[in-house]
C-alpha cells in the first residue's frame, strides 16, 4: 500500500490504548481498518474508495462501524487527549480554539446551512465544526471537533431527529459555549497547556473571555477594532441625585474609547516572532494595559470597566491592523505577547492537513454520529502521524522548538499601576528545528 513508514506492528502498538476501551471485538477489528483507510494513498477518503483500496469485498462493515449509535466513542476522545498530552502537553503548550467549515451540497447532512465558510472565503452551504488544537511550537494536534448547529436546525427538532442528533444537543448553543464545554472535557482528562488562544469570532464575546478567567486560565484572543476600553486609572463614582431613587450603579470617571483609537496614539515596534520558509515573519506591534469595557451595563451600549488586561495591536505589512486582548501578567514583554498571539495560526495547518491528507470533509453520511466518529478517526490518524514525526525528529537528537517562555502573574489580580510594555532589545528569532511534513501513508494491513 504505497510507501510504508514504520512497521505494521507500530500502528497496532500505538492503537492499543484506543482498542482497549472499545469493548466488542468487532470494533477492535474495524477501527484499525478505518485508520489505515484514512492514512493510505488515494485522494478520496470516503467509505467506498477506502474499502476498495483496503481490498475489502464491500464497505458495509466500515459504514456500520462509523455510523452505529450503539456504542459510545467518548472513551476514544479521552484516550486521544491523553496521547496528545504525552506528545505535546506542558506549560509551554497552547490550546487553540477555532472552527473549520466543510462545504456540503444539499440540506440533509447534519448541521448543513448557509453560513460563513472559510474554505471558500464567503457564505456558502457548509457544516461548521468547533475545533480545539493542542500545539507546542509549530507542532499541532487536534483534540476536539464538535459540530455547530445553526438556528435553522435547533428550531426544527424533527429535522434533528432524522439526522440522529441526540436530544441533549437539540438546543441552541453558540460556538463559544461549545468550545467551553469541550475545554472543560479536555481539562478533566488532564490535558496540560499554558494559554488559550482564539480569534475575534470567540474573543469578541465578553462572556467567553470572562469564562476563561473564571477557570483561572491565561488567554489571548482577537477582538474587533470597535471594542471599548478604559485606562487603568479609571475610577467608579457614586454621584448623589438631588431627588429620585438612589443610583444603583456607579459612573466611570472617564469615557471608554475604541481600541483602534487608543493604540493609534502609541509608538509601534517592529518584531519578528518566528522564522518562516521565506525568512523571518514580522510585523509592528503596540501594547498597553487597559480595563475592558465589559462590566455591568449602565445604559444601552455602555459597560462598566471590567478586568485589567493587555491590549495588543498588530500592524501588518499589508496595512491591515488587528487587535487582541490578553490576561497575561503585567510584566510580560511585548515580544512574548506577540509570540503568544501569533501562535494561534498553527491550527490552520492542522485543519488543512485534516482535510487534504486525511479526508475530514470526505464523509458522505448524513448522521450526527457518523460525522463525529469520522472526525474522531481523522484526529486519531493525525495524532499517529505526529507520533511518527516527533519520533523521527527526536531520534536525530533535535528538539521541538517551543513558543517563547511567558512570564506570568495570577490573572485574576490586576496590576496596581499601568506599566507600559518592556522595551527589550529586538533580537533575531531562534530557528525552529526543521520538521518533516506529515505524510498520509500507512503500514499495510497484513
Amino acid at each position: 500500500m504505497a510507501e510504508v513508514i514504520g512497521a505494521s506492528t507500530d500502528l497496532d502498538s500505538w492503537l492499543r490504548p484506543f482498542l482497549d476501551v472499545m469493548g466488542r471485538k468487532t470494533r477492535r477489528v474495524w477501527a484499525p481498518f478505518y485508520l489505515r483507510g484514512l492514512l493510505g494513498p488515494g485522494e478520496r477518503k470516503s467509505l467506498q474508495p477506502m474499502a476498495a483500496r483496503l481490498g475489502l469485498p464491500g464497505h458495509d462493515q466500515l459504514h456500520h462501524f462509523i455510523t452505529s449509535p450503539a456504542w459510545d466513542d467518548a472513551p476514544l476522545w479521552r484516550v486521544l487527549s491523553e496521547r496528545a498530552d504525552e506528545l505535546l502537553g506542558g506549560p509551554e503548550a497552547v490550546l487553540v480554539i477555532d472552527d473549520t467549515a466543510l462545504p456540503k451540497k444539499g440540506d440533509l447532512s447534519v448541521g448543513v446551512a448557509r453560513q460563513y465558510c472559510g474554505a471558500v472565503g464567503k457564505r456558502a452551504n457548509c457544516q461548521a465544526l468547533v475545533s480545539l488544537t493542542l500545539a507546542h511550537g509549530e507542532v499541532p494536534l487536534p483534540v476536539a471537533l464538535r459540530l455547530f448547529l445553526p438556528d435553522t436546525w435547533t428550531q426544527d427538532q424533527q429535522r434533528c431527529a432524522r439526522a440522529g442528533v441526540p436530544e441533549a444537543e437539540m438546543v441552541a448553543r453558540s460556538k463559544g459555549e461549545i468550545a467551553l464545554a469541550e475545554l472543560d472535557r479536555l481539562r478533566e482528562t488532564g490535558l496540560r497547556f499554558g494559554i488559550v488562544l482564539a480569534d475575534a469570532g470567540y474573543g469578541m464575546s465578553a462572556g467567553f473571555r470572562q469564562a476563561l478567567s473564571e477557570r483561572d486560565l491565561l488567554w489571548a484572543v482577537g477582538i474587533p477594532r470597535t471594542q471599548k476600553v478604559y485606562t487603568t486609572a479609571v475610577q467608579l463614582r457614586w454621584p448623589r441625585a438631588s431627588r429620585g431613587r438612589p443610583r444603583q450603579l456607579p459612573v466611570p470617571s472617564e469615557q471608554p474609547q475604541a481600541v483602534e483609537d487608543v493604540l493609534a496614539k502609541l509608538k509601534w515596534r517592529r518584531l519578528s516572532w518566528r522564522q518562516g520558509t521565506k525568512g523571518a515573519l514580522a510585523a509592528r506591534f503596540a501594547a498597553l494595559r487597559v480595563r475592558v469595557g465589559d462590566g455591568q451595563v449602565t445604559r444601552p451600549s455602555r459597560h462598566l470597566p471590567g478586568e485589567e488586561v493587555w491590549l495588543v495591536g498588530e500592524w501588518r505589512s499589508t496595512g491591515e491592523r488587528k487587535y487582541y486582548l490578553s490576561n497575561l501578567g503585567p510584566d510580560t514583554p511585548l515580544r512574548s505577547l506577540a509570540a503568544a498571539i501569533k501562535g494561534r495560526w498553527v491550527c490552520e495547518q492542522a485543519h488543512q492537513q485534516l482535510k487534504q491528507e486525511l479526508g475530514l470533509g470526505h464523509f458522505e453520511g448524513r448522521s450526527w454520529t457518523g460525522l463525529h466518529r469520522h472526525a474522531l478517526m481523522t484526529c486519531m490518524a493525525f495524532a499517529y502521524l505526529q507520533h511518527l514525526r516527533l519520533r523521527t525528529v527526536r531520534g536525530r537528537g533535535k528538539k521541538v522548538q517551543p513558543f517563547p517562555k511567558r512570564r506570568t502573574t495570577t490573572p485574576t489580580k490586576p496590576a496596581r499601576h499601568a506599566p507600559g510594555h518592556h522595551r527589550a532589545t529586538v533580537r533575531s528569532p531562534r530557528h525552529a528545528s526543521p520538521m518533516p511534513a506529515l505524510q498520509a501513508t500507512v503500514p499495510s494491513a497484513t
